[in-house]
């Protein structure tokens, strides 16, 4: 049986993240990392789209992702490690109900730094080869397909590669006098009574007890804080010892179509809206599918993220579904963007969402020596470094966390007791 200051479960994008964060404030305590895959970020980190933006309609989440951006900027700019991160850009192609709607927000956004530009929709119709008026088109009528009525475009926003991120705080954790033990499944949360009278079966429920650490397949492994950060699979592992985090798993499916045809190669590399040459990251109108670009191998990442009647489920080795694209995803998005008729994908995979099924938003919460860090419900990767911050204030105790870029938040708001947030409108 090993014993450490803080074990923390999962190395994904989030674990790594606290877990060099509390390094970073304590070189001596003896922290450890272990996750059930042989390297590090092979869980929904390695399944993710690898897009970042800074436009949500809630500012908490305008913050967490606006200052981790912020840092792997400075981590690729200042501390040249490449993180393949290229701002690209977004773009939300929106009709004029969900422009009115979102208006607002950008005008708040902008009051606090955010910087968009808009863009006409025949402006949008001359630039991209895209069809913009779909009143006459009964396919599009019976899918409930909107006209576009604007584009609003994100510059502080767009692609990168998650596994460089996550190399990035593993190295550093390392560098830092870390321990991650890759191939070690968690089993169990072990709680013990707080003042052990060596009763056989204890703790009984008239003792005060606390998390003491993890039964894995490799052992026991002892800890006076244990964090989980086992993405998806933290609900499961709560829920045997009765904490609700409000984290639910869901599938979520990419498929990678190549730019063989000239037309969609021309859509790939349209020029004007970025250094990189390319199209942003582009999200359609409700049902907001979205077009990753990936302009160094020639392709298009395409998906979306269903809700109703998708199921919340657990799936060791999620697979892609052939009708999810044929029947779904090409249908809707050939009628706004032509250039991909008759274009199949060559390869697509899946992944899981920690969907939070109350606003949205992280989760960051203490409850018996046990740290809860998940639930980024699609954005882990964008707002991985902030979350890792508040994970690594909680542990201090702190009231407040320092984001990067000396942006104070109050811990408090992502905890479950004390929740502080309003809803988030603009998951994708």
């Amino acid at each position: 049986m090993s014993e450490y200051d803080i074990v923390v479960v999962g190395a994904g994008v989030i674990g790594l993240s606290t877990a060099y964060h509390i390094k970073c404030r304590h070189p001596n305590l003896k922290v450890l990392v272990v996750d059930k895959f042989n390297a590090a970020g092979q869980g929904s980190t390695a399944k993710s789209a690898s897009a970042f933006r800074c436009l949500f309609s809630s500012y908490v989440n305008y913050m967490l992702s606006d200052s981790s951006v912020d840092f792997y900027i400075y981590v690729q700019e200042k501390m040249n490690v490449d993180l393949k991160l290229s701002k690209v850009g977004y773009l939300w192609l929106l009709c004029e109900d969900d422009y009115k709607e979102l208006n607002p927000v950008l005008r708040d956004l902008a009051s606090k730094n955010l910087n968009y530009k808009e863009y006409e929709a025949d402006e949008l119709a001359d630039k991209l080869g895209l069809v913009v008026h779909l009143a006459d088109d009964e396919e599009a009528e019976l899918m409930g397909l909107k006209d576009v009525y604007k584009g609003i475009f994100i510059p502080k926003a767009g692609i990168v590669d998650a596994d460089c991120i996550v190399k990035f705080y593993e190295s550093e954790f390392l560098r830092l006098g870390g321990e991650i033990h890759y191939g070690v499944k968690v089993e169990n949360i072990l709680v013990e009574p707080c003042k052990p009278l060596g009763i056989p079966d204890e703790p009984f429920f008239w003792q005060e007890s606390r998390v003491s650490g993890v039964k894995t397949d490799a052992g026991v492994l002892k800890a006076k804080k244990t964090i989980l950060a086992a993405g998806a699979w933290i609900p499961q592992l709560l829920d045997t010892v009765g904490i609700e985090c409000f984290i639910k798993p869901r599938k979520r499916q990419i498929f990678a179509v190549q730019t063989n045809k000239p037309l969609l190669k021309k859509l790939l590399f349209t020029k004007g809206f970025n250094s990189a040459g390319c199209i942003p990251f582009t999200i359609l109108p409700k049902p907001r599918i979205y077009a990753r670009p990936f302009p160094t191998e020639g392709v298009f990442w395409l998906s979306y993220a269903d809700d109703f009647p998708r199921a919340f489920k657990l799936e060791e080795n999620p697979q892609p579904e052939k009708n999810f694209y044929e029947c779904g995803i090409y249908q809707v998005l050939v009628k706004y963007f032509p250039q991909f008729k008759d274009c199949r994908p060559y390869s697509a995979f899946a992944g899981l969402y920690e969907i939070n099924t109350l606003d949205g938003h992280p989760v960051v919460f203490e409850e018996n020596d046990l740290l809860v860090a998940g639930g980024a419900s699609g954005s882990g990767i964008m707002k991985a470094d902030a979350i890792g911050r508040v994970a690594a204030a909680l542990y201090e105790g702190e009231k407040y966390a320092l984001l990067y870029g000396d942006r104070k938040f109050k811990v408090s708001d992502l905890s479950i007791k004390e929740r502080n947030i309003e809803l988030e409108k603009l998951q994708i």
